[in-house]
């Protein structure tokens, strides 16, 4: 951060057009001339993101580089915010049609590095365009966050409502503890922010429009921007569509059912293997999991330098690898290395060989760190900032208080496996300020050129039905394909999905509404 100085609260504000006030603006918006007339500085990716590169298809073509963003857009004079950005050179012959940024989710899911571990996955599309990504405000190399261990130290499914004043007041402890360790970029995270920092990208970049790309949390940085900045957007790809509308309390609650269903899916399909570390039923598999996790966290494994590797961390594992049939085999393995033998190394690698997102990468490791400067809780604390930020709704701790027990059985009874590691994000938002209600009121019904919409019937973590109703909500220019296939987002799973947008994005090429693909066999 540069020459950033503290502040509480939670700014937001919203220009509808092009975003930029010039010098001497009469109508009193300051001034963004300086960040809107910035040129990016393309040069060698450095650390963990050059290796990463390298190992994935050859750095030549990645360059990374960074954009100066105001930490609060109200307010530039109070400090600059460095996104760091990514670039794989177009393949085309001639001049490019332009860029194509790409979000991989989350929110506190790195672009940086999940770009540079998925150069093949992209290769079609950078016929065309050089495809660009980004670590958000708060998330990876761009000033992250964190709440160190604090996060850690509170269990709220470990007492009943007799101990919510006492779960409530720890939570205070780490919203504080939070804010102590992220400094001044913490108040001005979220998803209003970060579409204007894309705005400012997008002009760096020296595009007119902005062609996107964005994957599960992507889709609402993608619908925001195409409501704050309708003239600005080119085409524009959402798959995996997140809701626009659903407080983090639901959210959190759809990801811990449709998480559980995943994971069911995949011990049903383990013990029917031979093989299978669980046995040959399912239904014991299921119990045996749960009590593989409780164990776990009350006896972790600790390994020589004196790291512990908890219930909590294979939850972790899961939560991503589950994300993708393809992953299944490598993670049925994994387990059996932990349990036969007490190996979680295989568990920690997945953990690492996943985009956090869950779309899966056929590169080494894209985890949360992209360098030892990056805390790492990053992901997590990004996540809740961002989260927190976007939903309005805080009621007051009486009502909480009131709620807790019943918000614990309500997340144990959706998954005995994910629902305490799903709470944790609803009860961290008690103690920080209200977010914006601009998503949840003001996107809607945008005037921009036709957007693709990519909702999957079996995605565990963004139901179709939220590809439905943000359709709605976006309106008439809205288009949605119909992915019957599983797993979470359709590009990198389902070759029909990956054809459609392809033709979306380089030809112009727009299914009818409603068109679907077929899922795809094996």
């Amino acid at each position: 951060m540069r020459g950033a100085c503290a502040v509480a609260g939670v700014t937001v504000l919203v220009v509808v057009g092009a975003g930029m006030a010039a010098a001497g603006d009469e109508s009193g918006r300051p001034d963004l001339a300086r960040y809107y007339t910035q040129k990016i500085k393309w040069g060698t990716c450095k650390g963990d993101t050059e290796a990463m590169a390298e190992a994935t298809g050859g750095a030549k073509d990645i360059r990374c580089g960074h954009v100066s963003v105001p930490l609060d857009y109200a307010d530039p004079a109070s400090g600059d915010v460095d996104v760091a950005m990514i670039r794989m050179k177009s393949s085309a012959s001639g001049k490019p049609r332009g860029s194509l940024l790409l979000n991989f989710g989350g929110p506190g899911g790195p672009g940086v590095s999940a770009l540079a571990g998925a150069q093949k996955d992209f290769g079609f599309l950078s016929k065309d365009y050089d495809i660009v990504s980004f670590d958000p405000r708060g998330v990876g190399l761009s000033e992250p966050v964190s709440c160190g261990d604090a996060d850690k130290s509170t269990d709220p499914s470990s007492g009943g409502t007799g101990d919510a004043a006492a779960v409530l007041a720890e939570m205070r402890k780490v919203a504080a503890e939070c804010a102590k360790k992220s400094g001044p970029v913490l108040p001005h995270m979220g998803t209003v922010n970060v579409s204007r920092d894309l705005d400012v990208m997008r002009q760096a970049l020296g595009d007119k429009k902005l062609n996107y790309l964005g994957f599960s949390y992507g889709t609402r940085l993608g619908a925001v921007y195409a409501a704050q900045f309708p003239k600005n957007v080119g085409r524009m790809v959402l798959d995996g569509v997140d809701t626009l509308t659903e407080p983090v309390a639901e959210q959190s609650l759809v990801t811990a059912e449709g998480r559980q269903t995943a994971l069911d899916n995949f011990l049903t399909w383990c013990t029917g293997n031979a093989g299978c570390v669980f046995g040959t039923d399912s239904r014991s598999a299921r119990k045996g999991m749960v009590r593989l996790i409780k164990d776990m966290d009350q006896m972790p494994l600790r390994s020589l330098d004196g790291a512990e590797f908890t219930g909590q961390d294979v939850v972790g594992v899961l939560g991503q690898a589950l994300y993708s049939r393809q992953a299944w085999p490598a993670l049925s393995q994994a387990l059996g290395a932990l349990l036969a033998d007490g190996d979680p190394r295989a568990l920690i690698r997945m953990s690492g060989g996943l985009v956090p997102t869950g779309i899966p990468s056929t590169g080494p490791a894209t985890g949360p760190a992209a360098g030892e400067e990056v805390p790492a809780d990053n992901m997590a604390a990004a996540l809740m900032g961002v989260n927190c930020a976007d939903d309005p709704d805080r009621p007051d701790a009486a009502h909480i208080e009131k709620e807790v027990g019943k918000l614990q059985k309500q997340f144990d009874d959706a998954s005995p496996v994910f629902g305490k590691s799903m709470l944790m994000p609803v009860l961290l938002c008690f103690g920080r300020p209200a977010g914006t209600k601009y998503i949840r009121e003001d996107v809607r019904d945008v005037k921009t050129p036709k957007l693709l919409l990519v909702g999957t019937r079996g995605d565990p973590a963004t139901p179709y039905r939220w590809t439905e109703e943000t359709a709605r909500r976006l309106g008439s220019q809205a288009v949605v394909l119909d992915n019957k296939g599983d797993g979470h987002t359709g590009y990198l799973g389902s070759t029909c999905v990956q054809d459609k947008v392809n033709g979306f994005l380089l030809y112009g090429e727009t299914p009818k509404s409603g068109e679907s693909c077929a899922a795809d066999e094996g």
